[in-house]
């Protein structure tokens, strides 16, 4: 037989290469030699037959390591006897093969992770953990900014008490499904529009999927070895959540199968703007309305904040506009200590409905003001002279 090449010229990569790197290779190889992409190509068909042989030791960490130290002889009894590679089976499930390239989810590429074509498929009978809950709970500003306690009710899948989550009735038997071995899922082979075999997997249509046959189901959950039930959670709402921000409870999701863990409930809070106070992250922010008279001579005015009221001391000639900053009077980080600022934007209030003995008055005050009490005034005039 011919002399087999090193499974690392093979991929293209060296020695001390990644499991990603590996993959990723082999990837690329495996789309450029495929069979159906490359018909009646013989040398195109051996080399896609020789880069999935060498994928199937590689990406095993036993394998990799007996290969490491021993060559061909540590991953191949056979090696010297005859090819493992010549008798037309690809030694890959080609439906995954293109599902990943063409839009699916099928392993060694990601998202079908009940096992590889070129390792044991975890069977549908292994621990599985629960599927997670999704909730929302609505807030007020300041159950959010201080941190509260909330009860909310969910319905959770609970493992059935009559069966414990067997399925089937106590003292019956649960059986392994002889069609699909236990695993839940089945492999289907066909022709391709090209002419070469491609394997597909489905899940079982004897079992459903499950693996195991019962042949008398639990009366209180019908076999199903859960219960829907409505549940009521308290949860501590940490104070400076914000809007849209999630809270983990773990274990308190929907009941696992196999002995597998429960999943958790997850909490997005939704923050009802306040009338008074705006939020950015941590810090807060307030407009404070000034009569012409308080920003014009000064004066001192109680500004409320989340923890309560304080002073503010407002200069005389205070403008629209202006912002002062309270430090430390703004929310509380996260699950952290500090805390954020409050900005205080001063909006000078214009008098409306003057008497006529009042505009008189203004008129009169007017002319005695300088241009120093007008630069903004007198800037823009200037500027509008010049164009």
């Amino acid at each position: 037989m011919a002399e087999k090449r090193d499974y690392y010229e093979v991929l293209g990569v060296n020695k001390n290469a990644t499991q990603d790197e590996i993959k990723s290779e082999y990837r690329k190889k495996a789309k450029k030699y495929h069979p159906d992409l490359n018909p009646g190509d013989k040398e195109a068909e051996e080399k896609f037959k020789e880069v999935n042989e060498a994928y199937e030791v590689l990406s095993d960490k036993d394998k990799r390591a007996r290969y490491d130290q021993f060559g061909m002889a540590g991953v191949d009894p056979s090696y010297g006897a005859g090819s493992t590679y010549g008798t037309g089976d690809f030694g890959v499930d080609l439906g995954d093969l293109f599902n990943s390239f063409f839009g699916g989810g099928g392993s060694p590429f990601g998202g079908f992770d009940t096992g590889s074509p070129y390792g044991r498929r975890k069977t549908a009978n292994s621990p599985q953990r629960g599927s997670d809950i999704r909730a929302r709970l609505n807030l007020n500003f300041f159950e959010a900014v201080k941190g509260c306690k909330k009860t909310i009710e969910v319905a959770v899948n609970e493992t059935c008490t009559t069966c414990s989550g067997t399925g089937a009735q106590p003292g019956s038997e649960v059986k392994e499904c002889s069609a699909c071995r236990g695993t839940g899922y089945v492999t289907v082979q066909q022709n391709s529009i090209f002419g070469a075999m491609m394997q597909t997997t489905r899940p079982c249509s004897v079992c459903g999927g499950t693996g195991k046959v019962i042949e008398k189901p639990c009366t209180k959950c019908h076999g199903a070895g859960t219960n829907r039930q409505k549940k009521k959670l308290e949860i501590n709402i940490p104070a400076g959540i914000d809007d849209e921000q999630s809270l983990q409870i773990r274990g308190k999701g929907n009941a696992g199968k196999n002995g597998g863990p429960a999943g958790d409930v997850v909490v997005t809070v939704n923050v009802k703007p306040d009338e008074l106070f705006n939020r950015n992250r941590y810090d807060v922010y307030v407009r404070l309305p000034l009569t012409f008279t308080e920003a014009a001579l000064g004066c001192e005015i109680n500004v409320p904040t989340i923890d309560g009221k304080v002073s503010l001391k407002i200069p005389d000639g205070t403008q629209t506009g202006k912002v002062f900053r309270l430090r430390g009077k703004g929310i509380p980080y996260l699950n952290s200590p500090g805390r954020g600022d409050q900005f205080v934007e001063v909006m000078v209030e214009v008098p409306k409905k003057l008497s006529r003995d009042q505009k008189n008055k203004l008129r009169e005050f007017e002319r005695t003001l300088s241009d120093k009490n007008n630069e903004e005034r007198k800037k823009f005039d200037d500027r509008v002279r010049k164009m």
